[in-house]
């Protein structure tokens, strides 16, 4: 979100996540089916569906849930045929927006999804006008607490992270997409909690905002799309100066 620092963006979607469990499980639910059904259902042997799981665990997402999102991504439970979508978006003061979707309904969710930017200041952008301003990486975070520094820094550059940052709350680890699964298993069989671990969009440019409201105006734009049934993820490159 705008105007907080990662740290602060970890614990306020946990929030989130707390206050609107139901509808995370639907999300987290779909993008398992979908990954089940592009590449099988073997988290082993399917990266994408490993990732999904992953975050299914870390939302408390029951395990019945989690293995009939996968049996219905297999073929082994009814289910719907989804379109993967990337919305490119201007939004308020400047921000560039991206909103990726699975969809089973593409004119409804163009059409919803196009509400909500006419009522808050937001519009759609040409192909890769917004895509280039970020880049694809893997991002792990870890609490101080729960790791050595040296010795985590050791492990995660030994198994080809791109870069590794201390912070005063605690480190964040980036690798490139394809490196993020032999990442994240070493530090897995260390036993090292991780606060998130996930292939994210970060932003090659921030567009900084000036006040509190600049950055209420954003958010709010930002945590509509987040709502939205078919809406799976969104980044922004807004941050408040």
């Amino acid at each position: 979100m705008a105007g907080h620092s990662k740290w602060a963006n970890i614990k306020h979607t946990k929030a989130r996540m707390d206050a609107k469990r139901s509808k995370v499980f639907a999300k987290i639910a779909r993008e398992i089916t979908i990954a089940a059904r592009l590449s099988g259902g073997d988290p082993d042997m399917n990266p994408r569906l490993r990732l999904a799981v992953l975050k299914g665990r870390s939302a408390n997402m029951p395990t019945d849930n989690i293995q009939r999102a996968i049996a219905r991504g297999t073929g082994d439970g009814d289910g719907a045929s989804f379109e993967e979508l990337t919305y490119e978006i201007y939004g308020p003061h400047g921000a560039a927006i991206l909103c990726e979707v699975s969809t089973d309904n593409r004119n409804r969710t163009a059409s919803e999804i196009r509400a909500i930017l006419t009522r808050n200041d937001g519009k759609i952008a040409t192909s890769g006008a917004v895509s280039r301003l970020f880049h694809r990486k893997g991002q792990i975070m870890i609490t101080r607490e729960n790791a050595n520094e040296d010795e985590l820094m050791e492990l995660v550059l030994e198994k080809g992270a791109e870069d590794f940052k201390a912070e005063d709350e605690g480190y964040e680890v980036l690798t490139a997409p394809d490196d993020f699964e032999s990442v994240h298993k070493a530090i897995e069989k260390k036993d090292i909690v991780m606060e998130t671990a996930e292939i994210t969009s970060l932003p090659e440019i921030t567009a900084p905002l000036s006040n509190e409201s600049e950055v209420e105006k954003v958010n709010k734009l930002v945590e509509l799309l987040e709502d939205h049934d078919d809406v799976q993820s969104v980044y922004s490159n807004a941050e408040l100066s």
